[in-house]
């Protein structure tokens, strides 16, 4: 992108408040940009990562999802959940592999991408990029272990409320809080962020309603009462018994 192009304002911007780009001189960021062309993508496009990991991705405006399906059962697990500033194929980046994955757009997206092998080639060229690439990455993979664990360790209603409070904000007042990347998902795909299916998804998020835990219904969700749903997160013993499972 050339730094007369309308979009090269916008761009900057957003890596300016990138988790992964922020703390980096703006001549570094502005020479990424020149190095990358925009590309938008329309919602609800599916792409096999066959299809992407040859290009090195940072989204400006959008939503994009990371998930692993299993062809035989349909089953679904998101594994990222991405945002403006937010890259992907971070894997690809690091090995110079297609992993398996596919991507989603949630949104009409808007992002930067470059060739693989010139983003690799950046990366050895600036050890500035290096040292914000080593604590996003480490992010990442606390989220994958924290995913594992939650599979592993709790139950329904302890995954979905850990899933809403990782999206909120933790100084937020207590109540009518929205919750940031997932307050307009479906019940389905907030399902498959957790491993579990609509119908116990539904079932709990109403049940929380009656509690007058969360504001939930279709398009929206909203956090009522914080304490409260930390408490069903952390599944502590006073905790009436869950009906999901």
């Amino acid at each position: 992108m050339k730094p007369d192009s309308p979009f090269f304002g916008e761009a900057l911007r957003c890596l300016q408040g990138s988790p992964l780009f922020a703390n980096m001189d703006d001549a570094l960021l502005m020479d990424m940009i020149g190095r990358c062309r925009r590309e938008t993508w329309k919602r609800r496009r599916l792409l096999p990562m066959e299809e992407t990991w040859q290009r090195f991705h940072i989204l400006l405006s959008g939503r994009v999802r990371l998930s692993r399906s299993n062809v035989e059962t349909g089953r679904v697990i998101t594994l990222f959940l991405l945002g403006p500033g937010d890259a992907f194929c971070m894997f690809s980046l690091l090995d110079g592999k297609p992993h398996d994955v596919m991507l989603e757009t949630l949104d009409d997206v808007s992002l930067l991408s470059l060739p693989m092998a010139e983003a690799r080639q950046w990366v050895h060229d600036h050890p500035e990029f290096n040292r914000a690439l080593l604590p996003y990455l480490g992010e990442q993979m606390a989220s994958l272990a924290g995913l594992a664990a939650d599979l592993a360790l709790h139950d329904t209603e302890a995954r979905l409320a850990r899933l809403i409070l990782r999206h909120v904000d933790s100084t937020a007042a207590e109540a009518h809080i929205t919750p940031r990347l997932i307050n307009d998902l479906s019940h389905e795909s907030l399902a498959d962020m957790i491993g579990s299916v609509r119908v116990v998804v539904n079932r709990q998020l109403q049940h929380w309603k009656q509690e007058g835990i969360v504001d939930a219904h279709r398009g929206h969700l909203e956090v009522e009462a914080l304490q409260e749903l930390a408490k069903r997160a952390a599944e502590l013993p006073s905790n009436p018994p869950s009906t999901a499972h």
